[in-house]
């Protein structure tokens, strides 16, 4: 009975994903804290572009988490 290997930490969707997220959390930071614009100005472009961003980083992790993908075992080679 062989144990199923999964690709884990390597598996492109969760570094994909915790790519997205960090830049994601990186411009709703930016956007909460950021205090050029003009007072009475409004500019939703890093609150939407960060909760979006932050969302499908989540989703593709989640992904990754929910339908891994499945390493084969490649046979071991007779010693010489």
């Amino acid at each position: 009975m062989s144990e199923r290997k999964t690709a884990g930490a390597f598996d492109i969707r969760n570094v994909i994903g915790a790519l997205l997220a960090l830049y994601g959390v990186i411009l709703l930071l930016t956007a909460a804290f950021h205090s050029g614009a003009p007072k009475g100005t409004h500019n939703s472009d890093n609150w939407w572009g960060g909760a979006v961003l932050l969302v499908v980083g989540v989703v593709f992790m989640a992904w990754a988490r929910l339908r891994p993908i499945v390493v084969k075992e490649r046979p071991s080679s007779p010693e010489r």
